[in-house]
């Protein structure tokens, strides 16, 4: 981890702007290649997140490692983050004044990962960064240019979890992104 990753999870790790930082167990901040050309986004850590410090590591994280899996990716590919990296009590969607005092820390880390891409994990991180309101089942799969990046949004994990029919939809728009990361970023794929 270089000097600019290591003082920007120590700052992380000390915020205590809302209330998410008083009943976390640990700071769940972001995990994958820092230089990855793509860039997944969720809303915010669930329990199992909150207990191990790592995004996207239950029930939800194994189905993404599933769909990413669908694609020729992994973790060693891209990194994830999440819009609040403290869990809401009873994964509560984040509220907006949490998300609003996390959003510095999340452009941040967009900022040294610097992606070609962003793919939103659910409707609440398509609407803090592609735009507000998103209408997740209108505009799932669809392409959006923001500040440089090509950004799509996709269900997220835990709603293809409740409800398994919209898993061929979403199968659509990992098919989506995938030609998408050929065209722009195909180093990704070094075998293509």
């Amino acid at each position: 981890m270089n000097e600019a990753w290591t003082e920007l999870k120590q700052a992380c790790a000390q915020c205590r702007r809302c209330g998410l930082g008083e009943t976390r167990h640990h700071l769940v901040f972001g995990d994958g290649a820092e230089n990855a050309r793509i860039m997944l986004i969720g809303e915010g850590p669930g329990e199992q997140e909150d207990l191990q410090g790592l995004p996207f590591v239950g029930p939800a994280g194994k189905l993404l490692d599933d769909m990413l899996e669908m694609i020729y990716l992994d973790r060693t590919k891209v990194y994830i983050a999440n819009i609040v990296k403290c869990r809401p009590p009873h994964n509560r969607d984040p509220q907006f004044v949490e998300q609003k005092c996390c959003s510095e820390w999340l452009q941040r880390q967009i900022a040294l990962v610097d992606p070609a891409i962003i793919v939103c994990l659910g409707r609440i991180a398509a609407t803090a960064l592609i735009k507000d309101p998103f209408r997740i089942t209108r505009e799932h799969g669809q392409w959006f240019d923001v500040n440089g990046r090509r950004c799509m949004a996709i269900y997220h994990p835990s709603a293809l979890l409740r409800d398994p029919s919209k898993r061929p939809e979403t199968f659509v728009d990992l098919k989506t992104l995938q030609r998408e990361i050929y065209a722009r970023c195909p180093e990704v794929y070094p075998d293509a």
